[in-house]
């Protein structure tokens, strides 16, 4: 109880900038709440965050950009919230900040903390094992403990000297339990038999714009060869709703249903189309065999293929150390490879059967209970 008693009321600033940001967040804040009730939240939160229990000076979608050029149309907005924190941190300071991936941010949003003489735990590693490898020499400055989700990681900064711990990847905590595809089908009030093929085209309105004009005539393409086919597109929020609802009104398949929910749409579907980012790791661990997709403005790609070191876009084969889920990347990423390749998939039994064994098998590196360990981390800050 003096542990507790002696924790009570610690303030936590803790900073997402996305869906999935916002959903790891949420996670932790539970699992905070269930050691230290009396702590409190807030920051830039999505809807999971504030569900959790977080006040939301800042709505998540405020940083939910991709790109270079994207993020010089938004910088305005941008820079407004960074000062909004900035001026949070210098008058009223919390008893920690909460890094919550979104690195080109909140690298410098902990450089305002460290003037303010508060203790910055970050959750989500950058991505220095990709590419700009230097920044691990700033993160050992400015960052008291890194919380890494791949095993990989840990040795990069115990090398640099920074306190570093593996938690585990919040995806596998989030999906414990996946509905199977007959009850992920009866779910969205659809038939359980017949092929059926996922779109995701990413939760960002910039990732919207590229990729749901690219998915739908895809799809249209693939229907026109094999009627039979269904189709099922997650809508990530409003904005994306509106590119959707935009792009439909000249595109798409006949057979198209709608549903809120990423994880019921991959586990009814035979095969899924993945805008790379946390979703084709999610599609990993639901088990759905997938193609990943990336496709960036073209200055924007132009920088990213001069500067990422990997052999591989898409995490689910970063994990493997190979090709688990092929690749369409930029020029190979529209609608007649996308169509060919989802029809190579739908056609071969013993592919997709091996497809899932090796989903399985990345599955099972990615650790359990991850919010709960990042949980005891944080604590001990607090």
């Amino acid at each position: 109880m003096t542990d507790v008693a002696a924790k009570a009321g610690s303030r936590v600033l803790i900073v997402a900038g996305e869906a999935s940001g916002d959903a790891i967040g949420a996670g932790l804040i539970r699992a905070l709440r269930e050691r230290l009730p009396d702590a409190s939240f807030e920051g830039v939160a999505g809807p999971r965050m504030e569900a959790a229990g977080c006040r939301a000076l800042f709505p998540v979608d405020k940083l939910a950009v991709v790109g270079l050029t994207e993020v010089l149309r938004h910088f305005r907005g941008i820079r407004a919230v960074f000062r909004g924190l900035q001026e949070r941190l210098r008058a009223d300071p919390p008893d920690l900040l909460v890094c919550v991936d979104l690195p080109d941010f909140n690298l410098r949003l902990a450089k305002a903390a460290k003037r303010a003489g508060v203790p910055v735990v970050y959750y989500v590693s950058p991505q220095v094992w990709a590419w700009r490898q230097g920044r691990v020499r700033a993160i050992a400055r400015l960052v008291d403990h890194m919380m890494v989700i791949f095993p990989f990681e840990t040795a990069l900064y115990e090398a640099a000297g920074v306190p570093v711990t593996y938690v585990g990847h919040p995806v596998v905590e989030r999906l414990a339990e996946v509905s199977g595809r007959s009850q992920a089908r009866q779910s969205l009030g659809l038939s359980t038999e017949g092929p059926m093929v996922a779109l995701l085209p990413g939760s960002r309105r910039s990732e919207a714009l590229r990729m749901v004009p690219i998915l739908l005539e895809a799809a249209e393409r693939l229907s026109e060869r094999h009627p039979g086919v269904r189709f099922v597109l997650p809508v990530a929020g409003p904005q994306v709703a509106r590119v959707l609802d935009e792009a439909q009104s000249e595109m798409g398949p006949p057979d198209l249903v709608r549903c809120e929910d990423s994880v019921t749409a991959t586990a009814a579907a035979d095969c899924a189309a993945v805008t790379s980012g946390t979703a084709t790791l999610e599609t990993a661990v639901v088990g759905t065999p997938l193609i990943v997709l990336y496709k960036l403005s073209p200055l924007t790609f132009w920088l990213a293929r001069r500067l990422v070191k990997v052999p591989y876009i898409g995490m689910v084969n970063l994990i493997a150390h190979r090709e688990v889920a092929p690749e369409l990347i930029q020029e190979d990423c529209e609608p007649e490879t996308v169509a060919t390749v989802l029809e190579e998939l739908l056609a071969d039994p013993e592919r997709l059967a091996r497809a899932r064994a090796d989903l399985a098998e990345v599955r099972e590196t990615l650790g359990t209970q991850p919010s709960a360990r990042a949980a005891e981390v944080v604590a001990g800050f607090l």
